[in-house]
């Protein structure tokens, strides 16, 4: 069984609510879960896990939320590799950048070291009725994945 992180940024809500069904999901494929907020944690607590799902949302043209900045910041001073990792988050498509802080993230992990899956999952706003089970398929698919990595 694998034990497993997901922290978040959320302003408004939305990408709280992925996360949440995310987790969901993950407990439904029998895996431990620990939810956190990234203002809750530090990003040297992935490293306490199997596995780890970060989310956030893309504010303005594409940029990371100031609450995430540390976080993100933080990142640079460990190594994440062989660590497994997965990126979601919301954003919204009127911008030129839909979803732009979820590729930013991505990409950091990967400068890091990280396995990170090449699925993203992004939502404009929040789910939709028919979005949940993709957000809770999403991690359920992650937790599997990461029982095979050893």
């Amino acid at each position: 069984m694998a034990k497993l992180l997901v922290a978040y940024a959320s302003m408004t809500g939305n990408t709280e609510e992925i996360a949440e069904l995310i987790v969901e999901g993950i407990k439904q494929g029998g895996h431990e879960v620990d939810l956190k907020s990234v203002t809750d944690c530090n990003a040297s607590d992935v490293l306490d896990y199997d596995g780890f799902l970060i989310g956030v949302y893309t504010w303005g043209d594409g940029e990371l939320p100031d609450e995430f900045l540390d976080f993100y910041e933080e990142l640079d001073e460990i190594d994440l590799s062989g660590k497994r990792a997965a990126v979601f988050g919301s954003g919204d498509t009127s911008y030129e950048q839909y979803c732009g802080a979820v590729d930013l993230a991505a990409a950091k992990l990967l400068e890091r070291g990280a396995e990170v899956s090449p699925e993203m999952l992004k939502i404009e706003y929040s789910p939709m009725e028919q979005e949940k089970d993709t957000c809770r398929d999403f991690g359920k698919r992650f937790a599997a994945a990461g029982l095979q990595v050893s």
